[in-house]
């Protein structure tokens, strides 16, 4: 977290330089028109329009995925401004850090507004949106890794299992120790909450989808999975519209198991 926290001073002060030496070179960051890399992300850092008055980070959790990578998530509350426009006040973020030498460099960075589901505004389906309002068009990173497939399949397998409210499916799919991130900034520390959740009758759908997938490998055993999702339905009221996921899958034994998901709805 102090980590973090100098990440947040660096961008409050528009230091560019800082994220030059702590983002890896494939880094991954989400907004809620898809991916964006290193150079777009220090290119947001110092945009003159972001004027950033103050921040605290408070309720963070750190998961060891491997010796050299971890995982921390935690409650952002922020005052500021883009472009004359105020900034969620408050969000859920998670980055990614992994071991290089003797620095930890992020490897992954998104935020989730937090918002109350039952309030939220409508979003029309994903078939009803107009041109101007669907996600931008994004294309893989022009090096990804390959395994992609099989974790979109994995992914797909997990959407399904989540549709079908099928507790027993989700447990064979996903890791010992999981957390979760909605749309909504909600956050599930543990693989109890998870399930109790992804079970239940507050979202409702007929068919899902997972597009676009692109895989970052960290190590041999942990990956980024990067994704479009949807669905045919509803939460709780609510159609639910197109979002930018992102899967993390650890490997147990041969099997890649699903450990820490975060959704941001697209636009």
């Amino acid at each position: 977290m102090a980590i973090e926290t100098k990440a947040w001073e660096a961008w409050k002060a528009k230091d560019g330089k800082f994220f030059e030496d702590m983002l890896t070179d494939n880094t991954i960051g989400i907004t809620e028109k898809g991916r964006v890399d290193k150079a777009a992300i220090i290119k947001s850092i110092i945009d003159p329009a972001c004027d950033v008055k103050r921040f605290s980070l408070t309720e963070d959790q750190m998961t060891m995925l491997s010796a050299d990578i971890v995982l921390i998530t935690y409650k952002a509350t922020q005052d500021g401004k883009c472009g004359g426009k105020a900034l969620p006040g408050v969000m859920r973020a998670a980055s990614i850090l992994v071991r290089s030498g003797d620095k930890w460099k992020a490897a992954y960075h998104n935020e989730v507004p937090v918002i109350d589901p039952k309030a939220a505004p409508a979003k029309p389906a994903a078939s009803e949106q107009s041109a101007e309002t669907k996600p931008a068009a994004e294309t893989k990173p022009a090096a990804y890794d390959t395994g992609t497939d099989e974790l979109v399949s994995a992914e797909k397998a997990v959407w399904e299992a989540w549709r079908a409210h099928d507790g027993k499916k989700i447990e064979e799919l996903t890791a010992r120790d999981i957390s979760f991130i909605n749309i909504f900034g909600t956050y599930f520390a543990n693989k109890a909450d998870a399930l109790k959740d992804w079970t239940s009758t507050g979202c409702e759908a007929k068919s899902v989808s997972v597009t676009d997938g692109a895989l970052t490998m960290l190590s041999p055993n942990v990956g980024i999975l990067t994704f479009k999702g949807g669905a045919d339905g509803t939460c709780f009221g609510q159609k639910i519209g197109p979002i930018w996921g992102t899967s993390i899958y650890v490997k147990d034994g041969d099997v890649w198991k699903w450990a820490f998901g975060m959704n941001l709805s697209a636009k």
